[in-house]
């Protein structure tokens, strides 16, 4: 039976299907992005179907309703194929043909989706609460510094309260400011009511995995943090090693060297944070990390005092111990299993 590998540069009105056998390209479809019309390429194909694409916000959506048509299915991380992707010419059918190719010689790295709807929806949702909480921030941020623009101090009470703030706005001498506060605050109370609705969605649906209690119950996890990690990671089985988990989370560390000294002994190796990260899941990890620190009488919080006793700088001592919390939580989640404080190792390893 022949094997196709299929390349498809996706695009929100149409996608270019490149489809190569034996290292040819044998055929090229131009269709609209839509299940059916993708399908009736698929269905046409006779033989192993292996398909590419590149991480795009129709990535999950393919996946979970092409896979049951494919032998494989690879949402590719971009950043992996930029240079290839930048040399030479460059356009649709171009870039099909190279993931083709890239497929074929197993040079892509494929980036994780649910097969779950449900959790999927979850990931959604959790993704638009944090860019709400962004926007709300950001919104109190440009008040403030309105404000500052006019030599004007107001208090925390003012921003926030809506009482408190016709108060203020009807004693304040500045008119022209307070119209500005006024349009800028309707904008801030629409983000603040989006952000109690999706944490809403957040709990209802979070109520569906046990797992995500669990978690609640770690010292500086709540239902915001523990929601994340799960959303985002979506299952335990898909790291190998620990150390796999620490890095996808950017809080593990990656090793470089290169070259030799004039002795002819090699360099000696430097250790630094992984960039290309989910800064939203780093921040939900490092956060925890940080408010167990800052809680008294737990365990990490003791695993903390004791390596910077040894000597560790208060910044490594933190990103160990947020690797400590994700080996913990991976573990209750691979047994499902709720957190006993015995699982933090009482030696200075995370």
């Amino acid at each position: 039976m022949p094997t196709y590998y299929i390349g498809a540069d996706v695009h929100s009105n149409s996608t270019e299907l490149a489809i190569e056998k034996n290292e040819k390209i044998v055929a090229r479809y131009s269709v609209p992005t839509s299940i059916p019309a993708i399908t009736n390429v698929l269905d046409s194909i006779q033989g192993k179907k292996h398909m590419a694409v590149e991480e795009g916000p129709m990535s999950g959506w393919l996946y979970r309703n092409l896979i049951g048509k494919l032998d494989q299915f690879i949402s590719s991380d971009p950043r992996r194929n930029k240079l290839i992707a930048s040399d030479g010419d460059k356009d649709d059918k171009i870039d099909a043909g190279k993931l083709a190719s890239l497929l074929r010689g197993g040079f892509l790295r494929p980036v994780h989706h649910s097969d779950d709807a449900s959790r999927a929806e979850l990931k959604h949702w959790v993704s638009l609460y944090h860019d709400r909480v962004r926007d709300a921030v950001r919104g109190i941020n440009k008040i403030r510094a309105r404000c500052r623009m006019h030599g004007v101090k107001i208090s925390r009470a003012v921003l926030r309260d809506p009482a408190s703030r016709i108060d203020w706005l009807h004693n304040t001498k500045h008119t022209a400011l307070a119209n500005q506060l006024t349009m800028l605050w309707i904008g801030y109370d629409a983000t603040v009511q989006q952000v109690k609705f999706a944490k809403r969605q957040l709990s209802t649906l979070g109520k569906k995995y046990q797992i995500i209690q669990f978690f609640s119950d770690l010292p500086g996890i709540g239902l915001i943090r523990a929601t994340t990690i799960f959303a985002y990671l979506d299952t335990p089985w898909r790291f190998k090693k620990k150390n796999k988990l620490w890095k996808y989370c950017g809080v593990g560390l990656q090793r470089t060297t290169s070259g030799t000294d004039k002795k002819g002994n090699p360099k000696p190796a430097r250790l630094k944070l992984p960039w290309a990260v989910n800064k939203t899941l780093k921040n939900a990890v490092l956060g925890a990390a940080q408010s167990a620190i800052n809680h008294k009488d737990n365990a990490f919080r003791d695993y903390y005092e004791r390596i910077t006793q040894n000597g560790m700088i208060t910044s490594n001592a933190r990103h160990a111990v947020a690797r400590k919390m994700l080996t913990v939580m991976w573990g209750m989640w691979k047994t499902n299993s709720r957190f006993d404080e015995k699982s933090v190792s009482i030696s200075n390893q995370p």
